[in-house]
């Protein structure tokens, strides 16, 4: 395991900021995010605030964990990578990432996750990660490839996307090996 395991060669993951409350914003009330997520409605700056306030960015504690994405070269997170739903009795998390659309398509996703897998695996002795990811969604379902993660079931009409209707899911899959 890296010793520095939430640092890579050009991203830091880190616990958000009060700096960070407008790119959460951002990120949290795009709607188009919505469909792939659990929110229905948008989030106010004041809950935000509170949640940055409030969390306790104890995976034990919270049952999940944010981390913010920033850039080594500048000063600002770009997005976040979360393990929610955390399990520990049988050692699984859920994995989400959002980037800002300025940020994306530049390794900056692979990063991140292969970052955050690091840590759950070696760090918090996590054994699995999943994610659920539209058939769609090809460009999520190629970083999720190539972090390790495979494809195991198709989940029929797994998400409500108001423009499409309801769409398939996959539940991609990476389960912890030692390199020992």
């Amino acid at each position: 395991m890296n010793k520095h395991c939430l640092q890579g060669k050009r991203l830091i993951l880190r616990a958000p900021e009060p700096e960070d409350l407008e790119m959460m914003y951002r990120l949290e009330n795009a709607p188009e995010m919505w469909s792939v997520s659990n929110t229905t409605v948008p989030y106010s700056h004041y809950v935000l605030r509170q949640y940055i306030a409030n969390c306790q960015n104890d995976i034990y504690t919270d049952h999940e964990l944010r981390l913010m994405i920033q850039p080594k070269a500048c000063q600002q997170a770009i997005g976040t990578v979360d393990l929610i739903d955390f399990t520990p009795l049988h050692g699984r998390a859920e994995v989400g990432i959002a980037i800002e659309k300025d940020y994306q398509r530049n390794g900056y996703g692979q990063e991140a996750l292969e970052l955050l897998c690091d840590y759950a695996f070696n760090l918090l002795h996590v054994n699995q990660l999943y994610a659920y990811v539209q058939t769609t969604n090809t460009a999520s379902l190629s970083l999720f490839e190539k972090c390790g993660f495979s494809q195991k079931v198709i989940l029929k009409q797994w998400f409500n996307d108001s423009e499409r209707g309801y769409t398939d899911a996959y539940l991609m899959q990476r389960l912890f090996t030692s390199s020992v």
